[in-house]
């Protein structure tokens, strides 16, 4: 841990919230010149304290402990190339238009690498007055689904939840975009339209 960096990085933190050393300090119980030695370099925080500075500076702990920020990179906003994460625990289904880092169930999440849907493995699409039908022979129980279905365009995602044991009858607006999907045992597949 270089000190200087993470001292450093504290500064820069806890100046943009508008606060003090000795509110720092306050917050967490100890010396604003403890607070004033990490930020000149002098000593890094205890173990003890790190989750509660972490929370305090809103900074994730590896960012904390390395005193670097890594910007991510600018997609420019295109939904297009939206980052879907699943959680492998509750399901829960997360989109980033970054490089954000989630955590879901106390798990890191990866962002899904989405692979072009081949064969069977095709959602039909159906067009119906102003919308798409989307259908599947795909399984529908509960140990193998489809749990989310979406379409992003440039500028947008439309996604539609799914649960075991329905049959997979989706409607969503006829555009031209990318129809993503992600099935529990196989993972996140991708069919342009």
């Amino acid at each position: 841990m270089d000190c200087q960096k993470v001292g450093a990085l504290i500064r820069a933190l806890r100046q943009e919230r508008g606060m003090t050393q000795r509110q720092t300090a306050d917050c967490l119980g100890i010396s604003n010149k403890t607070v004033s030695k990490w930020e000149n370099g002098l000593g890094c925080p205890d173990v003890s304290l790190l989750r509660e500075l972490s929370d305090l500076l809103e900074v994730d702990l590896p960012a904390l402990l390395s005193g670097e920020l890594s910007p991510g990179e600018r997609t420019g906003g295109n939904m297009k190339k939206a980052n879907y994460h699943v959680c492998p625990v509750c399901g829960g289904v997360s989109l980033t238009t970054g490089t954000a880092e989630i955590t879901c169930c106390g798990r890191r999440l990866a962002p899904l690498t989405p692979r072009p849907a081949e064969g069977t493995e095709r959602l039909e699409v159906s067009p119906v007055e102003d919308e798409l039908l989307l259908t599947t022979r795909h399984p529908m129980t509960k140990e193998h689904h489809i749990a989310f279905v979406a379409l992003a365009t440039a500028e947008r995602v439309e996604l539609v939840r799914q649960y075991p044991e329905w049959e997979l009858q989706v409607r969503l607006p006829r555009r031209r975009g990318v129809l993503l999907w992600y099935c529990t045992q196989h993972g996140l597949y991708r069919q342009p339209i």
